[in-house]
């Protein structure tokens, strides 16, 4: 819907009396090709019900027959193998882990975002005359999230760069023999099992994986679009950030993300570690880069209203600035110098009351930050993401020995 299109639609609703639309409500899960076809085999509905069955059922497609083929070859545990199907902890960390957790986020977003959304129009940010254009900004949207030709794209992606390229590099064998490979002068040569892997459970994965971060990009359009229109912003608003720091709530929505993405690297640590002889502190670096990726993707988006909070900074000291000025030459025209109070006792005056309460405001002011989130919002997602890591701990430090550190800290 172009702008035009949403003003004269606007107006119609204004001449007729109705209600406006509630386009607030969309969400960035419910639409697309897989969408539909989760509807239509009757594996959900408008609200994303049967989300354990569609997880079972996407789980099983990728991992119960790596198990079965993997059984048939004599893989399935440590017998002929030097990394054996059962553990491969990275495997099971993506298909049973990532991948039903990926369909839990979309539950979670379609629960907890629009409510997010709502309240650009709810609290008055979004003016009457920026509403066509906040509209503009919903509807496409939307067609992004229903684009066929998105989830195609991103399917070729998936096996274009995912299979042909990611494979061999993040994705290969590590230096020995496996259940879906085994490493010889003549290189590697895949089993059945391993066949199944690149050509089914892994574009699985890695589908789901680029298809959230496509709805990122949405998000990240959408609120890019919001930025810029005219907000009504707030300056002495209490919650500091001039009535944006709602936005952070967009943050709960992509918990189940995180910690995906944290399985899926403590299973490739994992590996690592217990196949291939290396330690986890040589993984500092990894676990940090993923820590600061993940921050950047789930509240990245929210930088783009750092103009909106300087703007509403510079303007809410310029005119709580020129207010106060006024207010304390009267005050102490009044109290100080002519006279004024006519004997009026000083003590519990309004006067005195309504300075306070205005270098408070001009306290609040001069405080916006440049983001609309402040340090300890990073502290949940950053836990939730390193969450699945803290098992492999174990592998450097026994029980007792992590007790006695964890007593020390609290202690």
């Amino acid at each position: 819907m172009s702008e035009s299109a949403a003003r004269a639609k606007l107006a119609s609703h204004a001449h007729t009396g109705q209600a406006l639309p509630q386009l607030s409500d969309f969400s960035l899960v419910a639409g697309g090709p897989l969408y539909q076809l989760w509807r239509r085999a009757r594996l959900s509905d408008e609200e994303l019900h049967f989300t354990r069955r569609r997880a079972l059922i996407m789980s099983m497609i990728a991992w119960l027959p790596l198990l079965l083929l993997s059984v048939l070859e004599g893989n399935a545990w440590g017998v002929s193998t030097t990394m054996s199907f059962l553990e491969d902890i990275s495997l099971h960390a993506r298909m049973l882990a990532a991948i039903p957790l990926f369909m839990l986020a979309e539950v979670w977003t379609h629960r907890h975002l629009p409510p997010v959304i709502r309240r650009f129009v709810e609290d008055g940010l979004v003016t009457e005359a920026a509403r066509p254009s906040y509209e503009a900004a919903v509807d496409s949207a939307i067609r992004w999230r229903n684009s066929i030709v998105a989830e195609v794209l991103l399917i070729a992606f998936v096996y274009g760069v995912g299979v042909a390229v990611l494979w061999r590099t993040q994705f290969a064998p590590i230096d020995v023999n496996s259940w879906y490979a085994s490493v010889d002068s003549a290189g590697v040569r895949l089993t059945m099992a391993g066949w199944w892997m690149v050509w089914v459970s892994m574009p699985i994965f890695l589908f789901l994986f680029v298809r959230w971060c496509y709805r990122l990009l949405i998000w990240t359009r959408f609120l890019w679009q919001v930025a810029r229109l005219d907000l009504d912003l707030e300056p002495t608003h209490p919650d500091g950030m001039a009535g944006l720091h709602f936005l952070v709530l967009s943050e709960i929505c992509y918990r189940p993300v995180l910690l995906a993405m944290g399985s899926v690297l403590s299973g490739q640590i994992a590996n690592r570690v217990l196949h291939a002889g290396a330690a986890l502190a040589d993984f500092k670096l990894e676990i940090f880069a993923m820590v600061v990726l993940l921050l950047l993707a789930v509240l990245g988006p929210l930088l783009v209203f750092m103009p909106n909070l300087r703007a509403a900074r510079r303007q809410g000291v310029m005119d709580y600035g020129a207010l106060g000025q006024r207010y304390a030459r009267e005050f102490r025209g009044r109290w100080l110098n002519s006279g004024q109070h006519s004997g009026e006792a000083l003590l519990g005056s309004a006067d005195i009351q309504s300075l306070a309460d205005l270098h408070n405001a001009y306290q609040v002011i001069d405080r916006i930050p440049l983001f609309p989130f402040a340090w300890r919002n990073l502290t949940l997602p950053t836990l939730t993401a390193l969450l699945p890591v803290a098992p492999l701990l174990l592998t450097t430090f026994s029980v007792n020995e992590l007790i006695d550190q964890l007593l020390g800290l609290l202690l």
